[in-house]
C-alpha cells in the first residue's frame, strides 16, 4: 500500500514516514499543495494524508482539485486547529476522516487501517473490458471467455492497467509497482516492454489495440476508442 504524506512541518513528515514505514507501508511525502498536486497526478496512492494548513495552495484547496478531477483515493485530513468549521469543510468537499493534531500515533495508524481496510472491501474483484475479464480474488484471467495463464508479473501489470484504466501509465510507475525496490532502471529498462510483449500475445492482443503504447510516457488502456 503506497500512502502520500502532505505536511509542511519536517518533524511531522518525518515522524510519520517513520511510523508508516514500520508498519511496512510505501510512504512518498510533500511539502506544499502545489507538490502535492503534482504527485497525486502522476502517481496512484492508496491513502492520502493531508494537512489542512499549507503553503502555496492549502489543504481544502488540494482536496477540492483532487475530488474535481475525479481521483477517489481516500483522505485522512490533518489539521493543528480543533475548530469544528474546519472538520465540515473538509468533510463536505470530500475528506473521508479527520484527525486534529496533537495525535497519538495508535490512533493515527489505526484510522489509516480502517480507511484502507474500507478501500479493500468495496474495491471490485472483477475486472472487465473489450472482452479481457479479471478476478483479483482467484486471479483468473479470460480472453473473450477463454481462460489464460499469466505469469505473477503479467498479472500484475494487468491489473495496474485494469484498475487505472483511461489514464495513461509512466513506465516508471507500472515498473515500480510491479517490482517494487528491486526495480533498477539502468539494468532492467526493457523488462517491462518485453512483459507487455508478451502479455498482449497471451490475451490476443497482438496488434496492441487493448494495452496501448504511449510513446515516451508508457501505457494505457482505454475504456473507449
Amino acid at each position: 500500500m503506497r500512502i502520500l504524506i502532505v505536511d509542511d512541518e519536517t518533524d511531522i513528515r518525518d515522524q510519520l514516514s517513520a511510523m508508516l514505514i514500520g508498519q511496512k507501508y510505501i510512504v512518498d511525502t510533500a511539502a506544499d499543495g502545489d507538490e502535492a498536486l503534482d504527485r497525486i497526478f502522476d502517481q496512484l496512492f492508496d491513502l492520502i494524508i493531508l494537512d489542512i494548513m499549507l503553503p502555496r495552495i492549502d489543504g481544502l484547496s488540494v482536496l477540492r482539485e483532487i475530488r474535481q478531477a475525479k481521483i477517489g483515493t481516500p483522505i485522512l485530513m490533518l489539521t493543528a486547529k480543533s475548530d469544528i468549521d474546519d472538520k465540515i469543510k473538509g468533510l463536505d468537499q470530500g475528506a473521508d476522516d479527520y484527525l486534529a493534531k496533537p495525535f497519538s500515533s495508535a490512533e493515527l495508524l489505526a484510522r489509516v487501517r480502517a480507511l484502507l481496510r474500507r478501500v479493500s472491501e468495496h474495491a471490485a474483484s472483477i475486472l472487465e473490458i473489450k472482452g479481457i475479464q479479471m478476478n483479483t480474488i482467484t486471479r483468473e484471467v479470460k480472453a473473450r471467455g477463454v481462460e489464460v495463464q499469466l505469469t505473477p508479473k503479467e498479472f500484475s501489470i494487468l491489473e495496474f492497467l485494469l484498475y487505472n484504466k483511461n489514464r495513461a501509465i509512466s513506465r516508471f510507475s507500472l515498473a515500480e509497482h510491479v517490482w517494487g525496490d528491486d526495480f533498477d532502471p539502468f539494468t532492467m529498462s526493457n523488462y517491462i516492454d518485453v512483459h507487455v510483449k508478451n502479455l498482449r500475445h497471451k490475451i490476443g492482443d497482438t496488434d496492441g489495440s487493448l494495452v496501448r503504447t504511449i510513446r515516451g510516457i508508457g501505457y494505457i488502456i482505454r475504456e473507449e476508442d
